[in-house]
């Protein structure tokens, strides 16, 4: 019987094999190119991965997450190679993913334990960006996933927002128009759906008090728990010595204003156990990534998980 049960969100740092695709930017990550990306680097890559997925959220229930919305996935093969690991088989996960027009083929994904979740729609939605010249700017599309959570019919739409690259001011565009798009996916589900409940994960690429999100994306039908860790000074990802908590779980009030109320929150935590950490030096605490510049330290990610614990209501 389960009685308590976590969710969770982990952008892997850039998970690919190490075959070329000709139609994306990834030859760093095969034998010949930048990153020397071979078969013992990549298989050391999944087994880390799936370590570390094993272990969110046992501190509060008997399973790993339920479901887990991921980022920086390349193709299927690396999603079935991880889940085919001795640490995940046990867990009989099945995913969902399709191929974004992301430049260098990283796309979100979504896991999912085949005995609690079951799985009923999905969708993606293309986010169109233009350059300064009115150029296509090509980025993740976001994904919609529909299912019943211990038969309770749920909605999440995962994210991976465009990055800061060129700096915070000029990029914020990109990411406000992420939101709004998020916000239009909520509004047609709610106009297809009495009282759903939404759950809204990814990496925004912006904190919980950032323009995109507090003025762009949420509303008062929105609830960030997040916040409370932000304001502590808490982060998922390490910047110049800075901490940024870009690594959010969002849901709408639906989620727990139901009079038959099916989910308690327990906590919001970013997974950060020692054993993902720097251990020593300058990085100490930081995550513990793949690569230090073209040096394989051959971590885990440039981010920690984030999740949510819940206890089942009846």
């Amino acid at each position: 019987m389960i009685n308590t049960f976590s969710i969770a969100f982990y952008n892997v740092e850039n998970l690919f094999d190490t075959v070329h695709d000709k139609f994306t930017l990834d030859k760093d990550y095969t034998p010949e190119g930048e990153y020397q990306w071979n078969q013992d680097r990549y298989l050391r890559k999944i087994q880390n991965l799936s370590n570390v997925i094993s272990k969110i959220g046992l501190k509060t229930s008997k399973l790993p997450p339920i479901f887990i919305g991921l980022a920086e996935i390349e193709n299927e093969t690396c999603l079935l190679d991880l889940i085919a690991t001795e640490k995940l088989n046990p867990y009989h996960y099945d995913f969902v993913h399709y191929n974004s027009p992301d430049e260098r083929g990283i796309d979100v994904a979504f896991l999912y334990q085949k005995e609690h979740f079951k799985l009923s729609f999905s969708n993606t939605y293309t986010l169109y960006l233009t350059d300064d010249q009115n150029n296509r700017d090509f980025t993740r599309d976001i994904l919609l996933i529909s299912g019943k959570l211990f038969n309770e019919p749920v909605f999440i739409i995962i994210n991976h927002w465009p990055s800061r690259n060129g700096g915070v001011k000029s990029s914020d565009k990109k990411r406000i128009k992420a939101a709004k798009l998020v916000q239009e996916i909520i509004t047609e589900i709610q106009n297809d759906n009495e009282n759903p409940k939404i759950i809204i994960m990814g990496d925004f690429n912006d904190d919980p008090n950032s323009n995109s999100i507090k003025n762009h994306l949420m509303n008062l039908d929105l609830y960030n728990p997040m916040i409370e860790l932000h304001e502590k000074n808490k982060g998922s990802v390490k910047y110049h010595g800075k901490w940024y908590l870009f690594d959010q779980i969002i849901f709408n009030k639906a989620m727990f204003n139901d009079e038959n109320l099916k989910f308690k929150l327990l906590a919001t935590q970013i997974f950060d156990d020692f054993f993902l950490q720097e251990p020593k030096g300058k990085r100490k605490g930081s995550p513990k990534r793949t690569f230090i510049g073209k040096w394989h330290l051959g971590g885990f990610s440039d981010h920690f998980p984030v999740l949510a614990s819940f206890k089942k209501m009846n």
